[in-house]
């Protein structure tokens, strides 16, 4: 299935940097990442907590 999504997202990227140029491109590149983050948190996969905790080294 991975290989599909990313086939679908190289698409959408492809597009949206032939038509929109490099702002659009670089806003899908964006919004699809923060997207994959969201869904492995949602999956359990990811602790976004963790991520933006500070720690005190």
């Amino acid at each position: 299935m991975w290989p599909i999504v990313g086939l679908a997202f190289g698409t959408v990227l492809g597009l949206a940097g032939a038509f929109g140029g490099f702002i659009a491109f670089a806003l899908v590149l964006v919004l699809g990442v923060v997207g994959f983050v969201a869904g492995r948190a949602m999956e359990g996969e990811v602790d976004l907590a963790e991520l933006f905790s500070r720690r005190s080294a």
